[in-house]
């Protein structure tokens, strides 16, 4: 299920994350959960991982994370506003030292000239009130692609947040 490369990755961000003592939480839309399956993927990982939420529709995202609705209707759901608040929400819902969101547009349909099919808007936060904030373009490499490269992604922001860069 999860390629080599990406478990590789995961393994060391649960290492990472073990060796300061800290817990994580993902809050996932157009990857459905693969961030927490590539972690959870690993023996052991519970120690880390607190939660996971994936949080597809909109009104997931309300609830689960308290996106607000004039987020979401301003900037939209793929948007770098919507995945700082459900990065934040992540966190204030959960038991977690640090959390990654991830939202974009995976295709092949969905895109528009302003949001096009493999645009995707990364956000980590910490609870000491450290962020990272990222947007990947893809393009139209396919639906599982675009979704493969935001895991890895997101599993590199929370190493780097975990360790205290900020790339």
């Amino acid at each position: 299920m999860i390629d080599e490369a990406l478990r590789k990755t995961a393994a060391y961000v649960l290492d990472v994350f073990r060796a300061r003592g800290l817990k994580l939480a993902t809050a996932e839309s157009c990857t459905g959960g693969l961030v927490a399956a590539s972690l959870t993927d690993i023996a052991g990982s519970s120690d880390v991982v607190d939660r996971g939420f994936v949080t597809y529709s909109n009104e997931a995202k309300q609830a689960m994370l308290g996106v607000p609705a004039a987020t979401l209707q301003r900037h939209g759901a793929v948007s770098a506003e919507t995945a700082a608040a459900m990065a934040a929400g992540a966190l204030k819902n959960s038991l977690a030292d640090v959390s990654v969101a991830i939202t974009g547009i995976a295709g092949p349909g969905g895109g528009t000239k302003q949001k096009p099919v493999g645009l995707v808007h990364f956000s980590a936060a910490s609870r000491d009130g450290r962020r990272i904030a990222k947007s990947r373009r893809y393009g139209k490499i396919g639906r599982r692609r675009v979704r493969e490269r935001s895991v890895a992604e997101a599993l590199d922001l929370l190493a780097s947040l975990a360790q205290g860069t900020s790339e």
